[in-house]
């Protein structure tokens, strides 16, 4: 009988399964671990500093491959469990495979409430703090089950509507030995796994609705950039000469400079972008749960009027066809597939395509005009610098195929209104759960996944403040990020929104003595070892910047901007909800 540890063995199957980066923080339940991947040849540990980082960096790292591979998280139990929650959840909600392993109290002290165990409700049950948002949430209760419970999670991980997964291996696991035939079983049993496609029928019925439509809108979401779809959708676009509008998540799944591309809709969307997804009569919408951000809430005369507007509904997840508006074809189906099908019915049914004589042109008139309207703040030279400028100098410096990873705030909102992005995936930013504090963990792992591109962090000093320690992990292991802070002294978006209804900035401004205050992330920077800049003009905003991704190492640059509003056309129903005492507001009621 051939014996080996279970850490051992559990290294060995990761390294089966193509594992190449693990993402973690140490504790005394994953020690056994660590004690194995110091062995492996073939998989990085990457340490940080804090479990939600290593959450982000798992998810970046995902996005970044884009081929359906899952980030890898360790943690540890207890506070290093809850820590990552927020991370794990908000790959949960962005539909982001992960699998996360996680250190568990000894199983011979289940009940007795062992260090840093969470029992108020149950013994041995820290895995159920992850349910409402991973995929499955599984406890290791005998070392031989370990084996089939991890083929179970990297099978689901990436399966159906992608997400994470976790599994908590109490830590007396690690160090037992096993019959290395249980691990073996596993190592190659990896199925070839179909994606649900669509029929040929359904396919030419949807080709038909859109090539008969007067004013049809493809609506591509974030399914689209991760099952590979960009180009059929592209296709799709240019044979039926059909507009593509887009979701905050589908922003890069047909280049903003194609003459069919319109842009992002919702909150921060244009009032042409609006406008235009208003009037449609058949809308196909691909790989989005039409979520609320995207939809202004779901108000009609915003965004989308569903009624009368046609709407085809296709994505992976069955329980999004038909939750937020009427659906008058629903697919589950693989994005890819569906739009490939699309195609070639397509194709079929129209051999020269459809013409629509002016669209393009129309298309290009309103971009154009958009982008004068920006003009005066793109040239802008007035410190604290204009949001737009940064956002324009920016687009000038880095290369069409290098990625933006964003925060929230400006940094996400501004540069998916305004920002063109030219490839699928080069744009990573939170969605779902929106969480302040994504962008600069995100970014390491975006970094890792992509070693040869350049990548740029757009963080405000709120989501750089709420955790500074990726810089340390950037400098122990030379990711060449370069972090752009766009510095205004304040919970920018939020203070915005509360002045607008209350007239006070009130809990939302950084102020020390009753004067902005902001600490000088370049010299953090420089204190964790890492080339740090702090921009005094917005004429040196550029150079800088070019300095930065020059240099191929990690670099920060501190650039004070204006407290300024992303200006937008679109609605967001808080905006009916907030009275001020003494007030009174009519309201709309949702339909």
């Amino acid at each position: 009988m051939n014996r080996d540890l279970v850490a051992f063995q559990l290294v060995r199957f990761l390294e089966s399964r193509g594992v190449e980066k693990v993402f973690g923080l140490c504790g005394h339940t994953v020690i056994g671990l660590l004690d194995a991947f110091r062995e492996s040849e073939r998989i990085e540990y990457i340490s940080v500093r804090h479990e939600q980082i290593a959450a982000h960096a798992a998810d970046g790292y995902s996005r970044g491959k884009n081929k359906g591979v899952p980030g890898v998280l360790m943690t540890h139990l207890g506070p290093g469990l809850t820590n990552a929650t927020t991370g794990v959840a908000e790959a949960g909600l962005n539909s982001i495979p992960m699998v996360v392993i996680a250190g568990d109290v000894p199983s011979s002290y289940y009940g007795r409430h062992p260090h840093q165990e969470v029992n108020m409700h149950g013994d041995a049950t820290q895995f159920e703090i992850y349910k409402p948002f991973v995929k499955r949430a599984w406890r290791v209760d005998r070392p031989e089950l370990l084996p089939e419970i991890m083929d179970k999670a990297f099978r689901l991980a990436v399966t159906g509507r992608p997400g994470p997964v976790l599994v908590s291996i109490p830590m007396d696991i690690f160090s037992m030995e096993l019959d290395v035939k249980f691990f073996q079983r596993r190592y190659d049993n990896m199925p070839e796994l179909p994606k649900p496609g669509m029929d040929i029928s359904d396919a030419e019925r949807i080709a038909r609705m859109l090539g008969e439509a007067k004013n049809p809108i493809l609506y591509p979401g974030g399914g689209v950039i991760s099952s590979g779809a960009s180009r059929a959708l592209t296709e799709l676009a240019e044979h039926l000469t059909v507009p593509v509008l887009y979701s905050l998540m589908g922003k890069g799944s047909i280049s903003d400079d194609h003459p069919m591309a319109v842009g992002m809709t919702g909150f921060w969307g244009t009032e042409f972008n609006n406008s235009m997804a208003m009037k449609a009569d058949v809308m196909m919408a691909v790989g989005t749960r039409l979520s609320e951000a995207d939809c202004s809430s779901w108000y009609r005369d915003e965004t989308f009027n569903i009624p009368p507007t046609k709407l085809v509904h296709i994505d992976i997840n069955q329980e999004e066809i038909g939750r937020n508006y009427k659906t008058e074809i629903g697919a589950i189906c693989d994005a890819r597939k569906a739009l490939e099908a699309i195609l070639d019915a397509a194709r079929r049914i129209y051999p020269d395509g459809v013409k629509r004589p002016g669209l393009a042109e129309s298309i290009s008139e309103s971009k154009s005009a958009y982008r004068a309207s920006l003009v005066e703040a793109q040239i802008s030279g007035q410190f604290p610098m204009r949001p737009e400028r940064i956002l324009a100098d920016l687009r000038e410096a880095l290369p069409k195929d290098g990625y933006v990873v964003a925060d929230v705030g400006w940094n996400k909102n501004g540069v998916g209104q305004q920002f063109p992005i030219y490839e699928a995936g080069t744009f990573v930013a939170p969605g779902g759960l929106c969480t302040m504090g994504y962008g600069p963990s995100a970014a390491l792992g975006v970094k890792v996944a992509c070693p040869d591109k350049k990548v740029v962090a757009l963080i405000g000093d709120g989501g750089m403040g709420t955790n500074v320690s990726p810089l340390a992990t950037a400098a122990e292991k030379n990711i060449a990020v370069v972090w752009v802070v766009m510095n205004n002294c304040a919970f920018g978006t939020i203070a915005g929104l509360e002045y607008q209804h209350y007239e006070h900035h009130f809990g939302t401004l950084f102020t020390r003595e009753g004067e902005p205050y902001s600490p000088d992330f370049a010299a953090i920077a420089r204190a964790y070892g890492i080339e740090g800049e702090k921009v005094e003009s917005a004429e040196d905003f550029k150079p800088a910047l070019e300095r930065a991704l020059a240099s191929n190492k990690p670099y920060l640059i501190d650039v004070s901007m204006e407290n300024a509003p992303v200006v937008t056309a679109g609605c967001w129903n808080i905006n009916d909800i907030y009275v001020k005492r003494g007030g009174s507001k009519p309201g709309r009621v949702w339909e």
